[in-house]
């Protein structure tokens, strides 16, 4: 039975080109925000970004709303008129807001704009989306602490309200963001859009003796199957919480990434009206992937939720780098599977190789974010059709038409890439339309060298999200993770898994195996 709702997917934009990629790519909606009164202190925006931003997304059909979700003190008081009347010449969807005192003064002065209540409002429950619906909200984003069956008890008892929830992007290790560590370590304040992540940081023990000098508690090789270092909580006697500290510290406040894909359709089926992805600050390929992931999921289930399973759509969001998934609070208490204390370093197999930053009469001009050397398959990730695959031995400069056979991207250098080069999809289409399906802000992915530690702690985070699902074996990734620390301590640890030989064809039947054919072998 095919359905006929059909939530709003809502994306990050910390740029106007990630504005404009999430919009391709899927998103029904946008949020970003101006720095000076928002939690977006990193935003690359000016105003007249936003402005533009807010024209194409309506040229498209599809909404942006602004942020004014900052925790107010009194330096912030009086910038609050002159940004109000900035926003009501923006003229958004909407504006998001979590201080009451900014909630109520920008009712008063701007009734025309619908409010949404931030996820920073710390609500999770119905008294409390009720309240703010008889203040006047029109959407309440709920706290990343809410369950999905309190969830579903708010959906029941608040109908007058729209309601949304995160579904998929970085967790806060403090309650919705509401955080002092950043203040107290780094003289950063988290609730005025400048956390520094101190939980992302590294921690190691220190003993401290008794003429009050300090040293390092010393693990190695000799000693680290000798103890274990445990805590014990004070309404827990007897469970003991296992800490595992290497030579290079531990994260012991380091949580993985929130990913929902394997409940979607729990959140589908109660009717939610907007799904968000956290992510203003990371990159352009994470937000055209997440929002094309996403779309494709809640459009499939739309059309056959009977059939509709997770699994396919995963292996592109483990595409993106990430710290490991998790479900964090949806099925209610949180679990150590949720943290990761062996690595803070977001990783994956793929990373950010360029996007289409235009079309010449027959080419393609590419903008480089990543190094690129000669043999790497380029895999083209067009909005709304198949992924494309080139291998590519010679990277043309589009100035200068000067050819190398590697490229650093730290100046952005744009590539020149003959559409003659497609020689599989020109079999079937013309140029024009290759050219269509690869517009301007098309992104391009490619395979990356891994270290071996790396590749371990990927295949540790599948182990442990599938145990979240409730498929997985605990005992299992408890031997894992003692033989990762062991890994970590190794020289093994940092050996490169290396990409398939580029001096043959990988076999894969993919555009560019332009190689002599006497070497054309697998």
């Amino acid at each position: 039975m095919k359905h006929t709702y059909k939530p709003e997917l809502l994306l990050p934009a910390g740029s106007l080109e990630k504005l404009k990629t999430a919009i391709l790519y899927g998103a029904d909606a946008v949020y970003c925000g101006t720095p000076s009164m928002s939690l977006r202190a990193k935003s690359k925006f000016t105003l007249e970004q936003v402005l533009e931003g807010i024209e194409f997304a309506h040229s498209h059909n599809k909404k942006v709303y602004l942020t004014l979700n900052l925790l107010s003190h009194n330096k912030d008081i009086p910038k609050l008129p002159e940004f109000v009347e900035t926003i009501r010449t923006a003229k958004p969807d909407g504006v998001i807001v979590a201080d009451p005192a900014v909630f109520k003064f920008v009712k008063e002065n701007a009734p025309e704009l619908d409010l949404h209540v931030s996820t920073q409002a710390s609500v999770c429950s119905w008294l409390g989306v009720n309240f703010w619906k008889d203040m006047g909200a029109k959407m309440c984003v709920l706290g990343r602490e809410t369950s999905f069956a309190e969830l579903k008890e708010i959906r029941e008892k608040c109908t007058e309200i729209k309601l949304e929830t995160f579904i998929h992007g970085s967790m806060c290790m403090s309650y919705s963001g509401r955080c002092l560590l950043s203040n107290f370590l780094a003289e950063r304040g988290a609730n005025q859009g400048n956390c520094a992540h101190c939980c992302r940081w590294n921690y190691q023990v220190k003993l401290k003796l008794k003429d009050g000098t300090h040293k390092e508690l010393e693990i190695n090789e000799h000693n680290q199957d000798l103890f274990e270092f445990l805590l014990e909580e004070e309404f827990r006697p007897g469970e003991y919480i296992e800490l595992e500290e290497t030579e290079r510290g531990v994260y012991l406040m380091n949580s993985k990434d929130l990913c929902l894909m394997p409940r979607l359709n729990d959140f589908l089926e109660i009717g939610i009206d907007s799904l968000k992805i956290e992510g203003r600050n990371k990159t352009q390929y994470y937000t055209g992937m997440v929002a094309k992931t996403y779309r494709k999921a809640i459009d499939d289930w739309i059309k056959d939720p009977q059939n509709w399973s997770h699994e396919k759509y995963m292996q592109d969001l483990y595409s993106i780098s990430n710290r490991g998934f998790t479900m964090a609070f949806h099925d209610g208490r949180l679990t150590n599977l949720s943290h990761n204390y062996e690595s803070t370093k977001s990783t994956s197999e793929y990373e950010f190789a360029g996007y289409v930053d235009s079309w010449g009469k027959d080419h393609i001009n590419v903008i480089a974010k990543n190094k690129l050397q000669k043999g790497d398959i380029l895999e083209f990730i067009p909005p709304q059709s198949e992924n494309i695959k080139l291998r590519i031995y010679e990277f043309i400069d589009s100035k200068t038409n000067e050819s190398k056979e590697e490229i650093n991207a730290g100046q952005q250098p744009i590539i020149k890439i003959p559409l003659e080069w497609f020689t599989q999809e020109l079999k079937s289409q013309t140029k024009e339309t290759l050219m269509s399906k690869l517009p301007p802000l098309t992104l391009i992915r490619k395979t990356k060298d891994i270290e071996t530690i790396h590749q371990a702690r990927i295949n540790l985070d599948k182990n442990a999200l599938k145990i979240e699902k409730g498929n997985g074996d605990l005992e299992k990734l408890k031997k894992d993770k003692k033989e990762f620390v062991k890994l970590k301590n190794s020289e093994e640890a940092n050996v490169i898994k290396k990409k398939p030989n580029k001096d043959f064809c990988c076999g894969k039947g993919c555009n560019g195996c332009l190689i002599d054919k006497s070497k054309n072998k697998k």
